[in-house]
């Protein structure tokens, strides 16, 4: 997931857009042609969509705002003022209601 939308300055839902289980009945169906030397990568693969496929949107929003602040280079404490000013960095239309929702998503689901 690269953004998430519906952020703007009058609005705070957020709006997650997934697509693991098309991806996982992609990987099934390419499991029954696949060669034997091929299908343990398959597999493994299969198990890891399936895995990632019951997160939360919660769960994934909170990923959304770890993989926003390491874009920007934050390294520091999550729960902290500076978390939520280089996540309104990082995406400009963010107000700062919805910021600190996500950030308090972030801080209730630690990876």
């Amino acid at each position: 997931m690269t953004g998430i939308t519906g952020l703007g300055r009058k609005n705070t839902f957020v709006l997650t857009i997934r697509d693991a289980d098309e991806v996982a009945a992609a990987l099934r169906r390419a499991l029954a042609e696949v060669s034997p030397e091929e299908r343990p990568g398959l597999e493994r693969a299969a198990a890891l969509v399936e895995s990632t496929a019951s997160a939360t949107e919660s769960r994934l929003r909170a990923r959304w705002v770890r993989s926003r602040l390491a874009a920007t280079g934050f390294t520091g404490d999550i729960t902290s003022v500076a978390a939520v000013k280089a996540l309104r960095q990082a995406e400009p239309k963010l107000s700062l209601l919805a910021a600190v929702q996500l950030q308090k998503e972030a801080v209730a689901h630690p990876e």
